[in-house]
């Protein structure tokens, strides 16, 4: 589905969450280190700036109240909220089987949120966000991204 431009910078951040959690989830013993070390560097440099991007400029983006939006918008928070743990929760494992299901599970749980945000958050806001509320948001957005964290991209 192509992405408004608006909203673009958000789907690019996700591509590379896709890809962190591929690896989660293909990780065996002798990927593992490799694969959470992968997560680690993105979730540093993009993954916590992006939660609260989106916390800060998508949620409150339509009405709380909304009947459509509240669900998707409590989704948006519980997953966060859950991701976070589970990444932060990733050095209290004992033992590499422990690691190993820990992260797969992370894995999991990241992609399914990346698809649950664009195919029905992003085009619902796209749907409902008149065009100059919609401009105004993207433009919340680069300016964050660009402004907020290592490895944000220019331009």
């Amino acid at each position: 589905m192509k992405r408004s431009p608006e909203l673009a910078p958000l789907s690019h951040d996700h591509q590379h969450a896709l890809d962190a959690a591929l690896r989660l989830r293909r990780a065996e013993r002798d990927t593992l280190v490799d694969a959470l070390a992968h997560f680690r560097r993105f979730f540093a440099e993009e993954g916590r700036t992006h939660f609260d991007i989106e916390e800060r400029l998508i949620l409150p983006a339509l009405h709380a109240e909304d009947p459509e939006w509240a669900p998707l918008a409590a989704r948006v928070r519980a997953d966060h909220a859950a991701i976070r743990a589970a990444t932060d929760a990733l050095d209290t494992r004992n033992t590499v089987d422990d690691v190993l299901a820990a992260a797969c599970a992370l894995g999991e749980r990241l992609a399914a949120h990346v698809r649950f945000e664009e195919r029905e958050l992003f085009p619902l806001l796209e749907r409902r966000l008149a065009g100059s509320e919609l401009e105004r948001l993207g433009a919340a957005i680069y300016e964050a991204e660009r402004d907020e964290g290592p490895g944000r991209r220019e331009g």
